[in-house]
């Protein structure tokens, strides 16, 4: 179960015509939840979840393989009220883990993937890179 996905969705569809975009980047580095192909992936979360979202090909967050836009991702630590917060900013802890990025490029926020989509805290940092 990844419920995540709709809630996802929900802030994507909710916040769309402000410029908003979720974009999700499927991994298969953590117990093997996401072991189908792009097709796979993007069909289950369409029927699923209703996704409509961009979503990129698998890639890898940790490691040799990791995909360039996770070491600029990985530069930012976790917001303080993550489970992560101690942890390493340079390693993804988990599926699900959430950046808000700015228009320029810039990241704004991090939350570990137990932070949901809709916790306030989420809500208010994807509200400051759309004022």
């Amino acid at each position: 179960q990844t419920p995540q996905y709709a809630k996802l969705e929900t802030l994507h569809e909710e916040l769309a015509d402000r410029g908003f975009t979720v974009l999700g980047f499927p991994c298969n580095q953590f117990g093997d939840q996401e072991p189908g192909s792009a097709a796979d992936i993007a069909n289950f979360c369409s029927a699923t979840y209703g996704v409509t979202f961009p979503m990129s090909d698998k890639i890898e967050v940790n490691g040799p393989g990791r995909d360039p836009i996770y070491d600029v991702l990985t530069k930012t630590p976790y917001a303080a009220k993550t489970a992560y917060a101690d942890a390493e900013p340079s390693v993804i802890g988990w599926n699900f883990e959430k950046f808000v990025v700015s228009p320029d490029g810039a990241v704004l926020g991090r939350f570990g993937s137990k932070v949901q989509p809709d916790d306030p805290a989420v809500f208010a940092c994807i509200e400051s890179a759309l004022a």
